[in-house]
């Protein structure tokens, strides 16, 4: 992705996950807003920048690799990673049989004490497989500690998991119970 577009998938994503009250934008139940509406404040914000117009996302969405936006009809928004405080609706889903997440060491003790919170964000974000557990965990150690989550048992036992995208996996919290080092 090219510079302009990478600095413009950033504001994107922050607008539409963590302040849309500064765009302008108002989430609807589901985290949309309309596109227009998105581009006509990005615009705004930035009038010596070349105009962002809807091909501008499409690309964006197209290749990036961890799938953060999509667009449906006339509305756009962001899959996952919201801080707003209005709850986004979610739909329950199936997980597969494990999910992964991977976080620093210095953070592993709390963890195996009283499960994954979500922190500053609405909800934990996991994994579908190792490779992108160890990318986000990176974020934060240099060699992160995965660890597996039953999502399995965690489902049975009624915990509601709800699909990202296709690679992330969300869920309000996961007890202690369910997590296990892969490795460190």
């Amino acid at each position: 992705m090219n510079s302009r577009l990478a600095q413009i998938s950033r504001e994107v994503s922050y607008a539409l996950r963590h302040a849309p009250q500064e765009y302008g934008l108002k989430l609807d139940g589901k985290g949309f807003v309309p596109v227009e509406a998105l581009l006509g404040a990005l615009n705004a914000r930035h009038p010596a920048r070349r105009a962002v117009v809807r091909e501008d996302l499409e690309e964006i969405i197209a290749i990036s690799d961890k799938k953060r936006h999509e667009i449906v009809g006339d509305r756009i928004r962001a899959l996952y990673g919201h801080s707003v405080r209005d709850k986004i609706e979610r739909v329950p889903s199936a997980p597969p049989e494990a999910l992964y997440h991977g976080t620093s060491h210095k953070a592993l003790e709390s963890i195996l004490d009283g499960g994954l919170l979500p922190m500053g964000r609405q909800m934990v974000h996991l994994s579908a497989d190792v490779e992108m557990a160890e990318q986000v965990g990176r974020r934060r150690d240099g060699h992160p500690v995965i660890l597996q989550v039953d999502a399995s048992a965690a489902h049975s036992d009624g915990l509601e998991f709800f699909e990202g995208n296709d690679r992330v996996w969300l869920a309000a919290n996961i007890p202690a119970q369910y997590l296990s080092v892969l490795y460190s």
